[in-house]
């Protein structure tokens, strides 16, 4: 019968095997319920070692596979009391190696981003680097070993780990990924409804709505992984352009403040939050008969008779996307996204500045 020489650790390493390790194991084991007969233990080692040559006769043991039989072998021989301490011994030196190896973990994640050495650090553009993008860096990496171990199977974690393929995102694992919602709701119902926090009425004002508008994208935007959205938006807001009598350069004034909020970096990591915005540019057949919104209540008046009020909304988003910030760099957010219908106008001056304003 082949003798076993070497035993494999679990970092990987091969080392000398000792059975004298075996025995100290099961006789302290054994000292935990009250057994003082150390000969014992080294009787019972003496089969456990006979069942490993029987296994292994060509393959080196696993020390968890030693330990399996260091169990079955306590069990079959009538120790169950000795066994249950041994198993509860293994297990709470199992929960002190995963103590160690997380604290080695958040150290080595640390350094990982102050050091930039982590890819990771560079996985989202939208993160800069610094504090708050540390704070998400390490919250994330926490996430996302869990989203790997605890909601993706077996074999796809570990197909992740050896690189057949990468899931992205991992951070974000157990949170939703991108959201619409709706502007009709914010518009007749004000910003509201967490507990504890505060709460707006329905914005009388297109500056009002326009900031609630931010404050919900923004707090929203901290509970899921990607863009957040509203569709509609030069339908809804149009009658707020009319019902506060503006002029063009109100309502550019207006819509500038808008686009330069949403572009704080107020997110979680120091990130700007992630955006799209929906233009109908002509009024939908599904609201054109709809009564318009103002102030959360139903006015007189429909959405197809807001048309230029829609064009104003329009003409002084895209002016101020193509025109940028105070150092002419392009937006990254909010991401415009128009619907081209059969109504749609490829000769008109608003037409001509949307392309104008894709091109840069």
């Amino acid at each position: 019968m082949v003798k076993i020489k070497k035993v494999q650790k679990r970092d990987g390493r091969i080392v000398d095997f000792d059975q004298e390790r075996i025995t100290n194991a099961i006789f302290k084991a054994a000292q935990a319920v009250g057994g003082k007969d150390r000969e014992l233990s080294k009787k019972l080692t003496k089969k456990v070692v006979r069942i490993l040559e029987e296994r292994f006769p060509d393959k080196i043991p696993h020390v968890e596979e030693i330990q399996d039989v260091v169990e079955k072998v306590l069990t079959e021989n009538g120790h169950y009391r000795t066994a249950k301490a041994y198993i509860l011994y293994r297990e709470q030196h199992k929960k002190i190696r995963e103590t160690k190896k997380l604290i080695m973990d958040i150290e080595k994640t640390m350094d990982g981003y102050l050091r930039q050495s982590d890819w990771r650090v560079n996985e989202n553009s939208n993160i800069a680097y610094s504090f708050s993008g540390l704070l998400m860096h390490v919250g994330g990496s926490v996430i996302a070993n869990y989203t790997l171990h605890n909601v993706y199977p077996p074999e796809i974690a570990m197909a992740h780990k050896d690189g057949a393929f990468h899931i992205h995102d991992l951070s974000m694992g157990i949170t939703g990924y991108c959201a619409g919602w709706s502007i009709r709701q914010l518009l007749l119902e004000g910003f509201n409804g967490v507990p504890g926090k505060i709460e707006s009425a329905p914005a009388k004002h297109l500056d009002t709505a326009l900031g609630q508008m931010i404050n919900f994208l923004g707090t929203l935007q901290n509970e899921w992984a990607g863009a957040m959205a509203f569709s509609s938006f030069d339908t809804y807001l149009a009658p707020y352009v009319r019902k506060d009598n503006l002029s063009y350069r109100e309502v550019k004034q207006r819509i500038q403040q808008f686009v330069f909020n949403l572009n704080v970096a107020s997110r979680w990591g120091g990130q700007t939050p992630f955006t799209n915005l929906t233009f109908d540019w002509t009024v939908p057949e599904d609201l054109a008969k709809e009564p318009a919104l103002h102030g959360g209540e139903v006015l007189e008046d429909t959405y197809e008779d807001f048309q230029d009020e829609m064009d104003i909304i329009n003409k002084a988003f895209m002016e101020v996307m193509y025109e940028g910030d105070s150092k002419g760099r392009v937006f990254t957010f909010p991401i415009p996204t128009y619907n081209i219908t059969r109504d749609f106008d490829w000769d008109s001056e608003n037409a001509d500045l949307l392309f104008e304003m894709t091109s840069k």
